[in-house]
């Protein structure tokens, strides 16, 4: 027996595991299968292969069967899925596969497949500057980042490149310039809110978002056998064109190539393994999502990416002699200062102009203010501050009255209607300790895994953000000539801009974080968390360029630091 245990044992045993396949995770495989070492990457969905496993991509509205919608019968026992259309039910979690206990209202999206999330994010991917990570030290709130923006700058480079990013250079210090390929650009209506806020501010820039789509695919994009984006605007469905960036066509498949990659899904994690006498971690315990069997992993490195509230429970679930309240969680601040963006503010407006234009063809991106509250000196009643996303079009409609004849032709008379622009805030929410995920104490999931609680709220300081972009956008609509401006308090749940970060921060000092400036923990230098679980705070920007580049940067430090024994 103890024979065959050493042989399962050896069989198990890669150089690297790497908890969960999205954004983040596969850029780690890539990076560790590049330089040669044997990666796990451990999922707890199911397997998506692209193109392959993609089956709504790119059909006509009048190839589904009830145009999109889904029957009361289908929904049944996915109440808290915000996929249930016949276009992404594909993507869509049922209600038995991981019950959580909301202590406070809180929208959990998760991404149960291969690829995880970066088949369903919106693929904006703006910069970080230091203006944000000086944030924290600046304000006195929450703890120093480890890093500076010169630390991660080549790391960016290096994603963008492999990625491919769509935009313009605005040579602006608070948003970086990136490496890009041909932008979006700008629509009329957008083009003259641009003019307006240059002219009335002077530090207020509407730009083109920044966006991980291919507009000129370069050599290495090529070699991973992706495409140009076609702007059919279904990103959310899979793309057979691989023109927007996903771990399913770009990373993913790149690690495989090496021959270095083993992927395995249907692994649910339930903890890492800790060796008291060596004093690092060994491995990964897994439950087999179809026979439920428990499984464990061996490796040298292990690295944590499991999307940010699972990471913080996994780690939470990590227990031993050594770390009895989760593995690295000597601070005891493990799952605390959980933070997302708050996109509460919303502002819609007219404009009576431009009549003799209208938009062509699909944008897969959005025009783009970047922050310009507190970006130099503290001037408003609250911390840090806000980005705010901008849409103009111009739609069409038709008259539905009459009956008959009349009530026919009048439908069948479409008519261009008056443009119209919405915006939309993305702010930087403060964390604090209270905001935070533990594991009940009794009740499991059928996993037996311990359910994860959130408690999580708003703050004060978000209200005031919300209040100041009302009041903020209403100004900048009404200087612009728009009219019927209308501003609005969605009071959504936290949560709802599906960007949780934070729980298993980074930091100078051990006592007030769990990771170091490689994204390692302190405790445990060779479990490395380089998903949005590591975020000391979350800037305005969209994070996920941000998880890619960090990754890719742990990475290589870790296979470095393997090189040299001190692993």
């Amino acid at each position: 027996m103890a024979n065959l245990n050493l042989t399962i044992a050896k069989k198990n045993t890669y150089d690297v595991i790497v908890i969960g396949s999205g954004a983040s995770g596969g850029w780690a495989a890539k990076e560790f299968c590049d330089r040669g070492l044997k990666t796990l990457v451990l999922e707890r969905g199911r397997q998506v292969k692209h193109v392959e496993d993609y089956p709504t991509a790119s059909k006509a509205p009048w190839e589904f069967e009830h145009r999109g919608t889904v029957s009361l019968a289908d929904k049944q026992g996915f109440s808290a899925s915000g996929f249930m259309r016949e276009e992404t039910k594909h993507w869509a979690l049922p209600d038995d596969e991981q019950p959580v206990v909301y202590e406070k209202p809180f929208r959990w999206t998760r991404g149960y497949h291969v690829g995880g999330k970066s088949l369903l994010w919106a693929r904006q991917t703006q910069r970080w500057s230091d203006y944000d990570f000086e944030g924290p030290i600046r304000d006195g709130f929450a703890t120093d980042w480890p890093i500076r923006y010169k630390d991660i700058e080549p790391w960016y480079d290096h994603v963008e490149k492999f990625a491919g990013i769509a935009g313009f250079n605005d040579n602006l210090a608070e948003l970086p310039n990136s490496i890009v390929q041909p932008g979006f650009e700008l629509n009329c209506l957008e083009q003259h809110f641009k003019e307006t806020l240059t002219k009335a501010y002077g530090n207020r820039w509407v730009i083109s978002g920044r966006c991980a789509h291919l507009t000129d695919p370069q050599e290495i994009h090529f070699q991973q056998g992706r495409g140009r984006c076609l702007s059919q605007r279904q990103c959310n469905r899979g793309c057979n064109y691989g023109g927007y960036f996903s771990s399913n066509s770009s990373t993913l498949p790149w690690a495989a190539k090496t021959g270095n990659l083993t992927l395995r899904p249907h692994a649910v994690v339930h903890s890492i393994l800790y060796d008291e006498k060596k004093k690092k971690a060994i491995g990964v315990n897994v439950i087999d999502a179809q026979s439920h069997e428990m499984i464990s992993f061996y490796a040298k490195v292990i690295f944590v990416n499991g999307s940010t509230i699972n990471t913080n429970a996994i780690l939470l679930n990590s227990k031993s002699s050594r770390f009895p309240n989760g593995i690295g969680n000597d601070s005891g601040l493990l799952g605390k200062f959980i933070a997302w963006h708050n996109y509460r503010g919303t502002a819609n407006a007219s404009y009576d102009g431009f009549k003799d234009k209208k938009t062509e063809g699909g944008n897969p991106s959005n025009a783009y203010i970047p922050r310009f509250r507190n970006v130099l000196r503290q001037e408003t009643d609250f911390l840090r501050g806000y980005a705010v996303g901008v849409g103009g079009g111009r739609g069409e409609y038709s008259k539905q009255t009459g009956i008959g004849d009349t009530l026919r032709d009048n439908l069948l008379s479409r008519q261009w209607g008056n443009w119209n622009i919405s915006a939309w805030m993305m702010g930087e929410t403060v964390p604090t300790e209270q905001n935070h995920i533990r594991l009940h104490s009794d009740l499991k999931d059928k996993y037996g895994i311990p359910q994860i609680v959130f408690s999580c709220d708003w703050t004060e300081n978000d209200v005031k953000m919300v209040k100041d972009f009302r009041e903020q956008m209403q100004e900048m609509f009404e200087k612009a000539g728009f009219q019927q401006i209308r501003t609005a308090d969605s009071r959504s749940a936290p949560g709802a801009d599906i960007h949780e970060m934070g729980g298993v921060r980074m930091g100078k000092n051990p006592a007030t974080s769990l990771l170091n400036e490689w994204n390692q923990l302190h405790a445990c230098k060779n479990v490395f968390v380089t998903d949005g679980a590591c975020m000391t705070s979350t800037g305005t920007q969209n994070p996920t360029l941000t998880f890619m580049a960090l990754a890719a940067r742990a990475a290589n430090h870790a296979v470095d630091e393997l090189k040299k024994k001190n692993l």
